[in-house]
């Protein structure tokens, strides 16, 4: 296993994550003991939960595996949960004000059995609730020792700015990480968001690397969902986000590039989804699930997996994010925050209609 440290946080954690959203609801206790069992032996350690997955069984199944396993096993993991949304009908339990936030974390630490969360994340953002009284809540959390540290997840990129900019401005702790959803069939996180992280020494911790399981291999052009996979279970969720997923232009041109290339290098379509995942800019760790401790030791084997450059620069080109109009993140939009470092000369311009301008000359020049 190869690890990093997270953001600004001094934690070191494995370069893939455990993601644990079946356990409780796809993955029975017995299995999900399983799972967590192979991942702490192989060399993982970042175990990623939420208050609301499986309705909290999914952190009482964490906990009692935490409770029931010798303590020179466990004391490897890194605990890593969310709140923002909850299994309670309140209308005050959802959110990220103080008494939403202390709520839902004592519940994750009671569920979980232990005293501290390592990185506690908000699941989203909540523009009702001011961003001070949510990081003062957090600042407040780490002090008491219920939290280590602490990360955002979907999140626009100026709502991540406002987060970093008002805990600098309260002289108070900084989120460390971001988990956005990233993967060869959704870059869109790299227009604003994704530099947004970086600039701010966020790590991310990208969910859904695989595209529900549409980069895994199983799906084919014109074909339907095997039996037994998420996407044909007829989930609202899954139903949605495939679409979503295959409506990106040239969506199953990457797809089977990422076949093609699986077959050169002797790999899994998964592996090679995640490595390429791995292997991006402020990647720290895709977050990967698994039903089954063959699928979690087939996903851990991307670590290990070189993409040679040619093939990693095909998979760059065919994934990278089409804008739809010129502007903003377009040729001319982009045209606009340029400046040129080796020419005099910057973009020209034109009036062309109605008073609006338009590049004479491309990027190039």
């Amino acid at each position: 296993m190869q690890y990093t440290i997270l953001g600004h946080s001094g934690l070191s954690v494995s370069k893939l994550a455990l993601g644990t959203m079946t356990f409780g609801a796809e993955s029975t206790e017995e299995e999900s003991f399983a799972v967590l069992d192979a991942f702490i032996e192989a060399g993982g350690n970042l175990i990623d939960t939420s208050n609301v997955y499986a309705g909290g069984e999914t952190e009482e199944i964490i906990g009692r595996w935490f409770a029931d396993r010798p303590r020179d096993l466990t004391q490897h993991a890194i605990l890593a949960s969310k709140g923002r949304y909850s299994i309670r009908p309140e209308i005050n339990a959802h959110g990220l004000s103080r008494r939403a936030l202390h709520n839902a974390l004592n519940e994750s630490l009671q569920r979980l059995q232990v005293e501290t969360i390592d990185l506690y994340q908000l699941h989203a953002a909540d523009m009702l609730t001011s961003v001070e009284e949510t990081v003062q809540f957090l600042a407040d959390a780490i002090r008491a020792g219920k939290i280590h540290t602490y990360g955002l997840s979907n999140v626009t990129g100026w709502q991540l700015q406002l987060f970093v900019s008002t805990a600098e401005r309260l002289g108070l702790p900084k989120p460390v990480s971001l988990q956005p959803q990233y993967n060869l069939l959704s870059r869109e996180i790299e227009y604003e968001i994704l530099p947004a992280a970086r600039h701010n020494t966020l790590d991310l911790l990208p969910w859904s690397p695989l595209a529900g399981g549409i980069l895994t291999g199983k799906y084919e052009r014109g074909g339907t969902a095997p039996e037994g996979t998420r996407t044909g279970d007829g989930s609202p969720l899954y139903e949605w986000s495939t679409a979503e997923f295959l409506s990106t232009p040239g969506g199953w041109d990457i797809v089977e590039a990422v076949c093609e290339v699986a077959k050169t290098h002797d790999a899994t379509p998964a592996q090679v989804a995640l490595k390429w995942l791995m292997d991006r800019p402020g990647v720290a760790a895709p977050i990967v699930g698994a039903r089954t401790v063959d699928q979690l030791t087939a996903n851990l084997a991307a670590t290990e997996l070189t993409l040679e450059a040619e093939a990693a620069d095909r998979l760059e080109r065919l994934s990278r994010p089409v804008p739809q109009k010129s502007y903003p993140y377009g040729d001319f939009g982009v045209a606009q925050r340029e400046r040129f470092l080796d020419k005099g000369a910057q973009v020209v311009f034109e009036v062309v209609k109605d008073g609006a301008e338009a590049p004479l000359k491309d990027r190039n020049g």
